[in-house]
């Protein structure tokens, strides 16, 4: 890298997206931008509310994961500044830790010159974070159906759907691992073939664009949201209310607390609006999928 500013812009997400749990996973159009210069050493700051006292050093998830990246190259990395911006709440299902850790991966790609595919930048993070879902939309764009394991992970890309959503998000956070910590260890055998059955009808109707069929899939789950409703008392009261909108359906976005309505395209606004009057302890704003997937690019001057 030369002397020269660089911009990193890498799109949140929405997983799980219902029966889709820890495999299926849309990239939005909300960003976080990373702003980087080298420097004499590590530096990481934001402006943006909420993430002021992130670790600003080596400690930050950005360095964390980009280090990886470098160790296995055996490269080191050098010193950069990094003005962070973020348009992803923080602990709410929406991908804030997922979209830093690409952050991080394409940063040890551009400064070690490594030339990553998009394969090898998304078993990166799937390592680093666990669930595939989570981290390859931001690399990917659009929709993505995944598998991981310790030996390989596989990731299916398949492209932009045609839908937008209302982002329901409260002012509160809900830890990944309080949501974990509710699940059961395991189901019994008929309730798990009935879930995978579920599932595979969701991928089926995303894939021909049969929303309706979507939306009836996403509230039928039975692997996760069922045990996490106590955590979301306030979703059985929106996927009732969304039934008189038109919307296809409701899920939690990641492992909440935010909550995602999927409805027609050109129909986002209406519903918010409604929403909002209806829930007014949530913040609703209308989001698109992003094509893109993790974009890095020469800073304006």
């Amino acid at each position: 890298m030369s002397s020269e500013k660089i911009l990193i812009k890498v799109p949140g997400s929405t997983s799980n997206l219902g029966p889709g749990f820890d495999s299926i996973g849309l990239a939005v159009n909300r960003y976080l931008i990373l702003e980087v210069s080298r420097a004499e050493q590590w530096h990481i700051e934001s402006s943006t509310p909420g993430l002021e006292n992130l670790p600003k050093g080596k400690e930050n998830l950005i360095y964390q994961a980009a280090e990886v990246v470098a160790k296995d190259a055996g490269k080191e990395l050098p010193p950069c500044h990094i003005h962070m911006t973020s348009e992803l709440p923080v602990a709410r299902g929406l991908g804030s830790s997922a979209a830093a850790i690409i952050a991080g991966i394409e940063l040890a790609d551009y400064l070690l010159e490594l030339d990553l595919t998009k394969t090898q930048k998304a078993r990166y993070g799937s390592l680093f974070e666990g669930h595939p879902d989570n981290v390859s939309p931001s690399v990917y764009g659009g929709l993505i159906i995944a598998s991981h394991s310790e030996e390989e992970t596989n990731v299916i890309s398949v492209g932009q759907p045609d839908i937008e959503m209302v982002v329901m998000i409260p002012s509160h956070e809900l830890k990944t691992s309080e949501a974990r910590s509710v699940l059961p260890d395991s189901l019994p055998y008929k309730e798990a073939v009935e879930g995978s059955g579920i599932s595979n009808v969701l991928v089926a109707a995303m894939l021909t664009n049969d929303w309706k069929t979507a939306g009836k899939m996403m509230e039928r789950d039975l692997f996760h949201q069922p045990y996490r409703m106590k955590l979301v008392p306030a979703l059985k009261d929106i996927v009732a209310y969304s039934k008189e909108l038109g919307v296809y359906g409701v899920v939690l976005s990641g492992a909440g607390p935010t909550v995602i309505c999927f409805v027609e395209k050109g129909q986002g606004e209406k519903a918010a609006e409604s929403l909002r009057n209806e829930f007014p302890e949530y913040l609703c704003d209308v989001v698109v999928p992003d094509s893109n997937g993790v974009v890095t690019s020469a800073a304006a001057e």
